[in-house]
């Protein structure tokens, strides 16, 4: 279908404008396959967006049995009916002709079709072994962001309950561990304060490490359109990159990368300075104050220039925009999460909000964001590595509660140390005392850091792995047993966004094939294995989603994340609802925290909190010393410099990202024509002054090094900061000739060959963002060769250009509005 709005040149579309305290109007995106009318239409399914955290609500077009298209959720309070361009073109990779549709068993090293009873036989026959040969510890289970509540659920029973592993993470640990454990150093518990509502209230709305243009998109729209309205936010940036966001700021701040631990205590040092904290809320509702203070004490804005390489007077500026703020909004992500010190500096902008008393009230609010569309769900159901219903592993009264929901023994449940983190998996499988690997909705051939080893590990004969996915993955190439699973739109379940909205995405359409979804798989496996509770009853009782969602609200009830008033029949047909939801708040709860400090009390918190240099969890008896009356913890951190800095050897920092045309890996985006046709191809950034240090010009091949490997990629001249290099991480190697990771003969392509194995000491959160790397021209753009053999690779579509031309028509989409509509292109064209 074709309209006047081409959403891969124009990726945030026409303006709605819209002053403070109004309601952001409505606007409906819709996208339709060629030759599809919307009254052609057979029906339209309820769904929200699986490719990202924003949750954008949207129902899905079946004609004939198929999807054929998208529209927004006007109704919806997240979206309000706009989508971006993964939620508009992602949809057709659901049909892409590689998709997995029956089992694959390994026989004579290779993977040949099987029936699931075979497949299942062979997962649950080497459990059995394992478990009577080497204990519960012997089995992992490594999953996704991307499943519904329901199957984490489901999935974090049978592993903790049935099995009894401690080993069980989700890809979420690369994107969203920080977040969660910021919120539970300053709050005593995971979940985000603010709403995306904030942003209608906000008079300063301060970006830390989150590129929002790119990585929620829609909710940039919604800044676009304050930023048109008469009563405009002023924007507060930090990030090496001329990211849109930095470049639409009032103040932008690109330290060198891994410093903003030392940034923000420069601005924390001039709030204080200045008396611009709110002394009543820090008596109130604070520990901790003096000591943070003291900490800040030398912290100067002049003290912080010499290590982040940012001027005085710029940090100065910032500190008075954010201290002068009548309502600010603070947003953080993967530049700060994927860092050396990455919960500490997390924590120092809770401490912003907490010292101002920015909390609890429409447009003062903190979003400690998510990446994956669904790693709230990981949190809330502990299929991350913590206890369902934000339960604390340390505390016996909250193992005894779960056991009581689970009917089983406590000690059945592993709680006798900190809950296994994804780095630590893949070592204990590399050393060899893991020896089954379930991976689900993941693909960590591409995504984990140090690609070569993780490689190494996952084809070793002694490691039993099984990959549950969508497609022929680089992870389901080195699998033993791979199991089809159906996707969003195949299957009913509900997730949860990153300011705790609750959607449902229903079934539109049947999965191919003998495809099944992750929840039957699951059910299954706990079916054959005879899971059993204390009384011999079967552990798992449900049988579809909604009776696993009715178990699911039995465990969330009475604590923070409590769903006892939703139901699949409550979520279906209208707004999304933020948990809690419950009888004292049947409409749900917009903000935590407007009247006190909810869950932090030593007999209700999540966590006791750890150190933040050293990770070592703290002990109860310290945390009832430092907070026995359950108030926000202000807790200070000192500057560590970066594990590796660059050298001789390899001179520029390295740090990684997202593109706003892809998720992840790439292995539903990159099957999408238009969004693959934007960003083809990996590329590298650096700054104009290294380029011409290089003699390399825009377009050239280029070699990235590491001491771990390297890749090969096209050049982009940009203004980032000098001295540092940045490569999007979503490129793996099945598109390509090859068709399999890089050899002798094949260059590398993804990002992750050249990230280190290391991760920050609180939330285990690899460092993708500060690489020590070399940089080398190996072919011109036109062809000439000056070092190496090389490979094809494409220039990506950069969206603040001149309309483009990849997308053509099929990238046009319909975008409906009411009278607020502005036609014009503003500032985002």
């Amino acid at each position: 279908m074709q309209d006047s709005v081409d959403r891969i040149a124009r990726p945030w579309g026409g303006r709605t404008p819209y002053d403070r305290h109004r309601p952001w109007p409505a606007r409906v995106d819709t996208y339709l396959a060629d030759g599809i009318a919307p009254e052609a239409v057979d029906r339209w399914v309820q769904a929200a967006s699986i490719l990202h955290s924003d949750g954008d609500a949207m129902d899905i077009a079946v004609k004939g049995g198929r999807i054929v298209g998208v529209r927004g959720r006007a109704v919806d309070r997240v979206n309000h009916g706009r989508l971006g361009p993964k939620d508009l073109f992602g949809w057709q990779a659901n049909a892409a002709k590689d998709r997995l549709t029956r089992p694959l068993v390994r026989e004579d090293g290779r993977l040949v079709e099987t029936d699931w009873g075979t497949a299942m036989d062979r997962i649950v026959s080497r459990s059995r072994q394992l478990l009577e040969e080497r204990g519960p510890g012997s089995i992992g289970f490594y999953t996704s962001g991307q499943l519904f509540l329901e199957e984490y659920y489901t999935l974090a029973v049978l592993a903790r309950a049935g099995i009894g592993t401690p080993h069980l993470d989700g890809n979420t640990r690369l994107c969203t561990s920080t977040a969660a454990e910021a919120l539970k150093e300053s709050f005593g518990c995971d979940g985000q304060p603010g709403s995306y509502d904030d942003i209608d209230h906000a008079d300063v709305i301060a970006l830390f490490g989150h590129n929002l243009a790119e990585t929620q998109p829609v909710q940039w729209m919604r800044i676009l359109d304050r930023l048109e309205g008469a009563d405009p936010p002023r924007l507060v940036c930090v990030d090496p990159r001329p990211t849109p966001v930095a470049r639409r700021a009032s103040v932008h701040l690109a330290p060198r990368a891994g410093t903003n631990v030392a940034l923000l205590n420069a601005l924390l040092h001039e709030i204080v300075r200045t008396g611009r904290t709110d002394t009543a809320y820090i008596e109130a509702r604070t520990v901790g104050f003096d000591e943070l203070k003291a900490r800040l004490a030398s912290c100067t804005p002049r003290w912080a220039a010499d290590i982040c390489d940012v001027p005085a007077a710029r940090i100065e500026e910032a500190a008075e925009v954010l201290g002068t703020a009548d309502r600010l909004l603070s947003t953080v992500l993967q530049g700060v999460y994927q860092s050396h010190q990455a919960t500490a500096a997390a924590v120092q902008v809770n401490n912003l909000h907490l010292i101002r008393g920015m909390l609890g009230r429409p447009g003062a609010g903190v979003l400690q964001m998510n990446g994956q569309p669904t790693a709230q769900n990981t949190r809330e159901c502990g299929a991350d590595g913590d206890l369902p219903g934000f339960r604390n592993w340390q505390n016996d009264e909250h193992v005894a509660d779960l056991a009581r929901v689970w009917n089983v023994d406590p000690g059945t449940i592993p709680h006798y140390g900190p809950p296994t983190h994804a780095m630590q998996m893949f070592r204990y499988a590399e050393q060899g005392s893991l020896r089954m690997l379930w991976i689900s909705g993941t693909n960590p051939a591409v995504s984990l850091p140090e690609l070569s080893r993780i490689r190494s590990i996952l084809a070793r004969d002694r490691l039993f792995v099984v990959a549950q996915d969508l497609f022929p993955t680089e992870t389901a190439q080195l699998a033993d047993v791979v199991l089809p699973a159906a996707t969003w739109g195949e299957k009913t379940g509900t997730f949860t966004n990153a300011d705790r909205t609750v959607h449902l995405s229903d079934k539109a359409v049947e999965p191919p094939g003998e495809a099944r979804p992750d929840l039957d798989i699951f059910l299954d496996y706990a079916r054959r294995m005879d899971f059993r509770d204390k009384d011999g009853a079967p552990l798992v009782t449900w049988h579809d989603p909604e009776s696993a969602f009715e178990a699911w609200k039995r465990c969330s009830a009475g604590r923070p994340c409590d769903y006892t008033g939703l139901s699949h029949a409550r979520l279906r047909g209208g707004s999304g609802v933020q948990w809690p939801c419950h009888d004292r708040a049947p409409e749900g709860t917009p903000r935590l925290y407007g009247a006190g400090i909810t869950w932090a009390h030593p007999d209700a918190c999540e966590s006791y909190g750890k150190d933040l240099v050293t990770g070592a969890s703290v002990e109860a008896v310290e945390y009832r010393s430092l907070n026995p009356d359950g108030k926000a913890v202000l807790k200070a951190a000192e500057y560590l410099p970066p594990h590796e800095e660059p050298g001789d050897a390899y001179p520029f920092q390295l740090t990684t990202g997202r593109t706003l045309y892809h998720f992840h890996t790439r292995t539903k985006t990159g099957r999408a024509p238009q969004l693959n046709a934007a960003a083809p191809d990996v590329w590298v950034e650096a700054s104009a002054g290294d380029a011409r240090s290089l003699d390399a010009h825009e377009g050239d091949l280029m070699e990235v090094a590491t001491p771990r490997g390297l890749l090969h990629a096209r050049l982009r001249i940009t203004d980032i900061r000098p001295g540092l290099l940045f490569v999007p991480f979503h490129y793996g190697y099945w598109d390509t000739p090859a068709g399999h990771a890089p050899d002798a003969t094949t260059p590398g392509r993804a990002a992750n060959e050249t990230t280190v194995t290391d991760w920050d000491p609180v939330s285990k959160q690899p460092l993708f963002k500060t690489a020590a790397a070399a940089l080398r021209l190996l072919e011109r753009a036109d062809g000439e060769t000056s070092a190496a053999p090389t490979t094809t690779a494409s220039a990506p579509h950069r969206p603040e250009d001149a309309p483009a031309t990849e997308g053509g028509p099929a990238a046009r989409v319909t975008e409906t509005a009411g009278p607020d509509r502005s036609d014009g292109e503003g500032s985002d064209g």
